[in-house]
């Protein structure tokens, strides 16, 4: 063999190792840091993340609704949607970091990661009970569910040394009547009224920001009631289709359970003018669902009717400021 082409040999070899084991410590390292401990998330004065950005129906691209606001090193949930504890993990939020979850409706896809919320934190060493705040029946959900779990609690304790306390709940009802201090932020609920089930907005103020949560698609004059002014809306925005839209879009839809279900949510027609309304500076839209629309179709949908941003966040992206 020529002497040049050997070392050449040598050499792509060497070259070729090199590469396979830089790629193999690269995916080490990506796969490491979705198990490594995380440390608590130190936010600035006032922001939000939004950990899940779909709702009730499944989405393999959206898990169910969370909304995560941060000031400093304290974290507050609005809703619990499933997929929760891997949205706060890819949002590089430990699972133990958020002491309170607000709630705005008892709906099913607001509450169905509450259980794991509670119980991963509780596995990773939460000892204090989890917060939970939210409408009249949250007292006896939440002990509906401590009871379903407690026999897994009890043989899990002593076992592996957790304290029992985080998996319980400290909870606290409100209908819009609730206004609290936590360090520099002001935390506020209003009654959205005029729905099957008691529902709930939820208000961060710190200085002359303020992030108003919703999660209901009723009650639209006390929402804008309670949001005007604020420098962020987070709210849905749904799509559903006429028979006209579906007919043009060659979509078989049985659109009986879709008509049924239109009074309960805001359509993406009608959450402009409903911010525009309520002259917040800006509007994220979540609960997001099948069939999907382009973002820059929400923006453009959205923005004809509302002078502010539109902003259409992806799961555990960051949101605002």
């Amino acid at each position: 063999m020529n002497i040049r082409l050997f070392f050449f040999a040598i050499a792509g070899g060497a070259l070729l190792l090199s590469w396979c084991a830089s790629f193999v410590l690269w995916r080490a390292a990506e796969r490491g840091d979705e198990i490594i401990q995380l440390e608590p998330r130190v936010f600035g004065p006032l922001e939000v993340v939004a950990i899940g950005t779909g709702t009730a129906y499944e989405n393999p691209t959206r898990r169910g609704p969370c909304i995560a606001v941060g000031a400093g090193q304290s974290l507050w949930l609005v809703d619990a949607g499933r997929g929760i504890a891997e949205g706060l993990r890819a949002a590089a939020i430990p699972v133990v970091q958020p002491t309170t979850v607000l709630l705005t409706s008892l709906l099913p896809e607001n509450t169905t990661g509450l259980d794991d919320l509670l119980l991963t934190g509780f596995r990773q060493g939460r000892s204090q009970p989890l917060r939970l705040i939210g409408p009249p029946g949250t007292q006896v959900f939440a002990r509906a569910l401590e009871r379903a779990h407690a026999g897994a609690v009890a043989a899990l304790a002593d076992p592996l040394g957790l304290p029992a306390a985080g998996a319980t709940f400290d909870v606290l009802e409100t209908l819009g009547d609730f206004r609290e201090e936590q360090g520099q932020i002001t935390l506020s609920a209003a009654e959205i009224p005029g729905g099957p089930l008691p529902g709930l907005a939820w208000s961060f103020q710190r200085n002359a920001h303020r992030v108003v949560v919703a999660g209901t698609g009723w009650g639209v004059d006390a929402l804008v009631a309670f949001a005007d002014g604020a420098s962020l809306l987070v709210h849905e925005a749904v799509f559903i289709p006429t028979a006209e839209d579906a007919e043009n879009a060659g979509i078989e839809l049985d659109l009986a359970p879709l008509d049924r279900e239109r009074p309960l949510h805001v359509s993406i027609n009608d959450i402009g003018p409903i911010a525009q309304r309520a002259r917040v500076s800006a509007l994220a839209l979540v609960r997001l669902r099948p069939p999907p629309l382009y973002d820059f179709r929400f923006k453009t949908i959205v923005g004809r009717r509302f002078d502010g941003d539109v902003l259409v966040p992806e799961d555990s992206e960051d949101v605002w400021p």
